[in-house]
């Protein structure tokens, strides 16, 4: 089982930044693939950006160039650094883990991010 503390979400003008945070526990974060997704209203849930077991990082096409995945294993946190914030990334943001060799997803409760002026 794995449990998560989401924060970071909020009201932005487009052009702004956001940071997300996701504090994971419950397993060993050396042994968890980390994601963010987003769902907008009326849209299926869609794989914002990932990291790997190892490393390897990929992001959406609509996200490259200004979302940025990065985590601290320190810490068990996995943030997402939003730059140059548009309106149609307004939406909810999941923070999502898999254990490494599983098929099994973990979900975040969710944080709202809307860019609006």
């Amino acid at each position: 089982q794995v449990q998560f503390v989401e924060s970071g979400g909020g009201l932005v003008q487009p052009g702004g930044s956001l940071r997300l945070s996701c504090a994971a526990s419950g397993r060993s974060f050396r042994s968890l693939h980390m994601a963010w997704y987003r769902q907008a209203p009326g849209k299926e849930r869609e794989l914002v950006a990932r990291v790997i077991v190892g490393g390897s990082i990929n992001y959406a096409d609509s996200v490259k160039g200004r979302f940025t995945i990065s985590k601290d294993s320190a810490k068990n946190t996995v943030y997402l650094q939003m730059n140059s914030l548009k309106p149609e990334d307004t939406a909810v943001y999941y923070c999502n883990a898999r254990i490494l060799g599983s098929t099994l997803d973990y979900w975040g409760q969710g944080t709202q991010v809307t860019v609006s002026s």
